[in-house]
């Protein structure tokens, strides 16, 4: 596989950690512990939860929002046959920035934690003009 495969393998794999880990973490004790029942998270309302939970949940859906705009990005070079060092960096670089990202949200709502989380966010937004310019311009 190519690094812009493996790069969408691990930005796939890494938007389930958030749910996985914290967000299933949590719903998963408190079902455990008798805190709450299975069905106690309905989708249609703001859930209830610790604030590092809530932001677990944003992270998450904001990994998923994203992921679909790098797929079909790295999928369309990939069907092109687009190559390059500069494509290479650029993926790599993205799922980096989405880890960052993904646990600067996590981690803390402060001042600091929103902005280290929109570096990120503008970090990937580049690399994804990067790719746009390389497959428009292959």
């Amino acid at each position: 596989m190519t690094i812009p495969l493996w790069s969408l393998f691990a930005f796939a794999v890494w938007s389930l950690m958030p749910m996985l880990f914290c967000v299933g973490g949590f719903r998963v004790g408190s079902v455990l512990l008798r805190r709450a029942a299975p069905d106690a998270w309905p989708t249609h309302k703001e859930h209830d939860g610790p604030e590092m939970y809530k932001r677990a949940m944003r992270a998450h859906a904001n990994c998923v929002e994203n992921l679909p705009v790098f797929g079909a990005l790295v999928v369309i070079a990939h069907l092109a046959g687009i190559t390059s060092s500069t494509v290479d960096l650029a993926c790599q670089v993205t799922v980096a920035a989405r880890v960052g990202q993904t646990v600067s949200h996590i981690a803390s709502g402060s001042a600091m934690g929103v902005n280290a989380r929109f570096t990120f966010f503008c970090v990937q937004l580049a690399c994804f003009g990067i790719l746009a310019v390389a497959i428009l311009t292959a």
